[in-house]
């Protein structure tokens, strides 16, 4: 299973981006989706989680409030909506298909990964 980000870009404190990620079949479409975003030098944190059916959703809470993630019909497509980015939201996102159904923030529960694609946010 491959995964596809993209939509990162460099903008300007206060802009918006909107990150997709796409699956290379359904396999996601019974399975919660996932955000994640990795900085130079540090972890790859939690950002945003959905699950299979797109009904309920969970946040970080240095995003809440300001990002959105929804998934399509078919299930296979994640989106990532980034309102009011900040500088501190530079980082790689990266988009992962979970083992289970439901939304989970832990790293553990996601089985595949995407490469990543790169948001600057400049101050």
């Amino acid at each position: 299973v491959q995964l596809q980000a993209s939509g990162g870009g460099l903008v300007q404190a206060g802009d918006s981006l909107r990150l997709s990620c796409t699956t290379s079949k359904r396999t996601g479409s019974n399975n919660a989706m996932g955000w994640f975003r990795q900085a130079p030098g540090k972890e790859r944190d939690f950002v945003a989680a959905i699950d299979w059916r797109g009904g309920s959703a969970i946040y970080a809470d240095s995003v809440k409030g300001r990002f959105t993630i929804s998934r399509d019909n078919v299930g296979s497509t994640v989106y990532l909506q980034m309102d009011s980015l900040k500088p501190e939201d530079t980082a790689v996102y990266l988009c992962a298909v979970s083992l289970r159904s439901r939304a989970s923030a832990a790293r553990s529960e996601y089985r595949y990964w995407g490469q990543g694609t790169q948001v600057t946010v400049s101050s």
